[in-house]
């Protein structure tokens, strides 16, 4: 009697850790799949970043079809775990991932050459370190499944596995594809709908990075550093070398950093440009509405709806709001672009990570006021002329939107989308086939060669 309770004990261990590791797999990598494929641009940058990190710059046009895949195989390895099935491949899988990213991030905690790995996009971000250990426990979850991935809860038969995955594949690459031609569904970024740029670009005082002056001074030919309250400003014997900022101190860090707008004037001909200015803080403070129109790439910009643009432009003169398109083209490009498409638009730069964070259409709109972001829109949603009839405080383009609300009815889409059909296949399943299954003790080994 004791053996039997002691080998049942060792089945209900085994089972235990078995679903807790399909659960923190499958839960990982579907949250993981899925916020970067909210954001398959996001995604493609920081694959840029790794490619220019490790010298591979001339795959940088490869980045958005890697981008998309990376997104596609994460979610689908973790919903499939989740799901149980094709459970021997897809535990396979989860520890062929972890075996090459485990000592990856290990390699990226160490020295440090992106900032962040990018694991969940915008989203969650998370240090090397953080990311690192992360992955230790995840590889030890894979592990575990790898050995005893026949034990895996499945809730199809193995039938209908072939029509599962096709939809889960199919669903995943449908919503990279929607979110790369337009703005993501949900953003995660510090330049969201609603946001008040002013208090992201800033930190609340006594709260930032702590500074103090140190002074170099020289006596002797021996250099030493002095702070404010001891510095021989009185003794001539010391010679003045230089003086730092030294932090002392880490505070909290602005989210949004490298934020500067210089707007260019141009000579009466258009040829030349003749002066800049930093103008961020008369954007943020202005109480007038601002239109920007973020071209992080002229030559790389499409053109489609560039007639869009300028309806809007037109618009702003008309009621006296002011319109500026923002790029990191270098000053040749932005005057040769402007000798082809005559639109007379006002140039100012702005760095290229910046714009791209702001918004991921390469043209995009943003519309401020306050320097709170009212709305914003990819090329191919940016208001025709008919839109643009009366001022905008009488028009739907100003209107506060709840973008907690919107978000929350984004997921109730996405959540009906992906989940109805899923149960409409888990019902014909259970109709078709699973009436129709021998008891368990007559076709267990048949069971578990389909399922695995």
């Amino acid at each position: 009697m004791r053996v039997f309770i002691k080998m049942d004990s060792k089945k209900i261990l085994k089972k235990v850790l078995v679903e807790l590791s399909r659960i923190i797999i499958g839960v990982t990598f579907t949250f993981s799949g899925f916020t970067k494929s909210v954001d398959p641009m996001g995604t493609t940058y920081k694959i840029q970043d790794y490619f220019t990190a490790f010298g591979f710059e001339a795959f940088n046009s490869l980045a958005l079809p890697v981008a998309i895949a990376l997104c596609v195989v994460e979610f689908s390895v973790g919903v499939f775990m989740l799901f149980g099935i094709y459970r021997k491949w897809t535990s396979r899988m989860a520890l062929l991932i972890m075996i090459f990213m485990t000592p990856f991030t290990l390699y990226l905690a160490i020295f440090n050459p992106v900032s962040d790995c990018g694991c969940f996009g915008d989203a969650f971000v998370i240090t090397n370190w953080q990311t690192f250990f992360k992955n230790i426990i995840l590889l030890a979850a894979a592990i575990v499944l790898f050995f005893w991935h026949e034990t895996i809860t499945n809730l199809y038969t193995g039938k209908f596995y072939w029509l599962v995955a096709f939809y889960i594949i199919a669903f995943g690459i449908a919503f990279c594809v929607y979110n790369s031609n337009v703005e993501p569904v949900i953003d995660f970024r510090p330049y969201k709908i609603g946001a008040n740029l002013p208090e992201l670009i800033s930190v609340e005082e006594g709260k930032g990075d702590v500074y103090e002056n140190v002074f170099i001074y020289e006596k002797n030919g021996e250099k030493k550093e002095f702070s404010d309250d001891n510095y021989p400003w009185q003794d001539s014997t010391w010679i003045f070398v230089d003086r730092i900022n030294k932090l002392v101190k880490e505070g909290e860090k602005p989210q949004i950093t490298d934020f500067e707008i210089n707007r260019l004037y141009f000579s009466p001909d258009r040829k030349e440009i003749e002066d800049e200015e930093n103008i961020t803080s008369e954007v943020l403070e202005s109480s007038n509405y601002t239109f920007l129109m973020i071209a992080y790439s002229l030559s790389e910009m499409n053109e489609t709806y560039l007639s869009r643009f300028e309806d809007v432009n037109n618009y702003a003169k008309e009621y006296h709001y002011d319109f500026y398109c923002l790029t990191a083209s270098s000053t040749t490009e932005i005057l040769e672009w402007d000798d082809e498409n005559p639109v007379n638009f006002i140039f100012c730069q702005t760095d290229s990570r910046t714009l791209k964070t702001m918004i991921r259409s390469n043209p995009g709109l943003i519309l401020l006021k306050n320097g709170v972001v009212i709305n914003k829109w990819p090329d191919i949603r940016v208001p025709a002329e008919e839109q643009l009839s009366a001022p905008l405080d009488k028009l739907p383009l100003s209107q506060k939107i709840d973008t907690q609300e919107q978000n929350k009815n984004t997921m109730l889409v996405l959540l009906s989308i992906f989940f109805i059909p899923l149960l409409l296949l888990t019902s014909l399943d259970l109709l078709i086939f699973r009436k129709k299954q021998p008891p368990m003790e007559n076709s267990k080994k048949t069971t578990d060669n389909i399922n695995s």
